[in-house]
């Protein structure tokens, strides 16, 4: 996957950002919805269309303010003139997703748009609704996703926040572990971003992310289907 780097001079104070949700993707909603459900022991709920992009989403609560996403294309909906948003549209991730669900990328949490330069393209802000939420969301027009999906894509909720309408099922982020091959410049990114994790050097790009349960510790690989 091209990835677009500017050279790296840093501008300004760190942004202050901090994690707001887990993207899972899936081939197909309806059949990944039990079969998550039976993986976290939990339910999942809230969710709905994205009209724009052509996906949909069913929701779960991971803490006091971030989320976990499963997010899939839309059989009802119309396509796009565009490639959809966390490289759904990429033969990889289709490949990959006929597999099994899988952990795919993950979203920070803005109070401003405007941001210091960062060296890893993650695309300009865009306004997208669905119902009553509204946000503004940074998304490349190729669809792609910076280092591999790595380096988080930015949010800006205008309103309310998704895990003020989720129930707590007793689920809770514990941890988030980055790896990439190019950990200096996703590093930079984070750094920039006032996000308070590191990115270690790995033969490929990974996120890790380690969840407590009901029904125990539950760990989400990138480079892993969920099962």
């Amino acid at each position: 996957m091209a990835q677009t780097l500017k050279e790296f001079r840093p501008v300004g104070a760190p942004a202050a950002a901090v994690l707001d949700h887990l993207i899972i993707g899936a081939e197909n909603l309806a059949r990944a919805v039990p079969e998550l459900e039976g993986f976290f022991g939990v339910p999942l709920s809230g969710g709905g269309k994205h009209v724009t992009m052509g996906t949909h989403n069913r929701l779960l609560r991971i803490g006091t303010d971030a989320y976990l996403e499963v997010l899939a294309i839309d059989p009802e909906g119309t396509p796009p003139d565009r490639a959809r948003w966390v490289g759904l549209d990429e033969p990889a991730t289709r490949s990959s997703l006929a597999v099994a669900p899988r952990l795919l990328h993950w979203s920070a949490r803005v109070e401003r748009t405007e941001l210091p330069e960062l060296p890893l393209d993650i695309g300009p802000f865009e306004r997208f609704q669905r119902g009553d939420f509204g946000w503004q969301l940074t998304v490349r027009g190729d669809g792609q996703l910076a280092a591999d999906g790595v380096v988080p894509s930015l949010i800006r909720w205008e309103g309310p926040h998704p895990v003020t309408r989720l129930p707590d099922v007793g689920v809770t982020l514990e941890a988030l572990e980055l790896e990439h091959p190019r950990a200096t410049e996703v590093q930079a990114q984070l750094d920039l971003l006032g996000l308070p994790y590191r990115c270690s050097m790995g033969p490929a790009a990974r996120i890790t992310a380690h969840l407590r349960t009901p029904a125990g510790t539950r760990t989400l690989r990138s480079t892993e289907p969920i099962r």
